[in-house]
């Protein structure tokens, strides 16, 4: 027999309650950020050094040559793609391909060479070498550098700025490189002076020209000057900064010809470093070379052979900002 019982509503089950009372009043806020701890690197750390990978031989033979690669190319213990590895001529390349829209990896090209001894054997009419000086060689175009660049006061180190103020010595240095045993001389044929970049713009001052003849000191008053020469490859010279009429920019560009002439050669009315005070001077002493300063010392093309136009080269520097100094602005 089952029997029902209901809750009567008006009758509601007792409770105890009791409000809690602190003797100290409840405080919280939020908890500080964990604080970031110190890296710690392992003891006599050192970045590896990458080592040569070794891993293509060549086998010159005859008439073939046989080429092998690793499957480790890179020698960093990752196989690469046979397909991305192709022979084109002496060069080995590798292209790796793509990963999606990243790459793990850089195109590489090996070249690859085969050195042969050689044997002549001459019947009759033995060969004869013909022997020619660097200066007459074809291949002086490759191995010939003329530079200029602006030098530091103390003449050590090239200028980091090429900032001055009116008045200030913008100093020069004009040099040659080879990579021969034949000795070499730099000359400066002629400078002009614009404001862009283009030595033909007007307006525009030549402040060095007819072969090596430096004539601002003479025109101006200046204290522009070649200095002594003491190294054949090197030549320095120094100009007094100026300021285009004007201009309120004081921009300069200049535009300097550069030529290079055997050591040996003497020192003459188109080959010379000649500037003016109290007198023409030459930089190497020979002062006789500068009494054509004043009218026409002629210009030579062919005085050092056939390839004498390769000797020759042009040499911009600039911007040059030439700025008035604080006195001069008070005037």
């Amino acid at each position: 027999m089952l029997k029902s019982y209901f809750l009567n509503p008006n009758v509601l089950p007792a409770f105890h309650q009791e409000k809690q009372i602190f003797s100290e009043p409840l405080t919280w806020r939020y908890p500080n950020p964990p604080a970031e701890e110190e890296p710690h690197f392992p003891p006599n750390f050192e970045l590896r050094v990458p080592t040569p990978a070794e891993s293509v031989s060549v086998l010159c033979g005859e008439n073939t040559v046989r080429v092998e690669a690793k499957k480790d190319l890179m020698g960093i213990g990752k196989p690469v793609l046979a397909s991305d590895v192709t022979l084109g001529g002496f060069t080995l390349f590798y292209t790796p391909s793509p990963l999606g829209s990243i790459v793990r990896g850089r195109d590489l090209s090996i070249n690859i060479q085969c050195h042969y001894q050689r044997k002549h054997d001459v019947s009759s009419g033995a060969l004869k070498p013909d022997w020619s000086s660097y200066i007459d060689s074809k291949e002086s175009e490759d191995s010939l550098s003329l530079s200029l660049q602006l030098m530091s006061d103390d003449w050590q180190f090239p200028r980091p700025v090429n900032e001055f103020l009116l008045g200030d010595m913008m100093k020069f240095e004009a040099s040659v490189k080879q990579l021969h045993h034949t000795p070499l001389r730099v000359n400066v044929e002629s400078c002009v002076a614009t404001v862009v970049p283009n030595p033909d713009a007007t307006p525009r001052y030549g402040f060095l020209f007819n072969s090596g003849c430096l004539l601002d000191s003479k025109l101006t008053g200046s204290s522009s000057r070649f200095l002594p020469r003491t190294h054949d490859d090197k030549l320095q010279f120094e100009v007094e900064a100026f300021r285009f009429e004007h201009d309120e920019g004081g921009m300069l560009y200049i535009t300097c010809s550069l030529r290079a002439v055997a050591a040996t050669a003497p020192i003459s009315a188109t080959d010379k470093a000649c500037s003016f005070s109290n007198g023409w001077r030459e930089a190497s002493g020979n002062h006789r070379a500068c009494s054509c300063c004043d009218s026409d010392c002629g210009h030579v093309d062919g005085i050092l052979g056939k390839t004498s136009t390769h000797l020759r080269q042009n040499a911009l520097i600039g911007p040059i900002v030439v700025k008035e100094s604080s006195q001069m602005k008070n005037l």
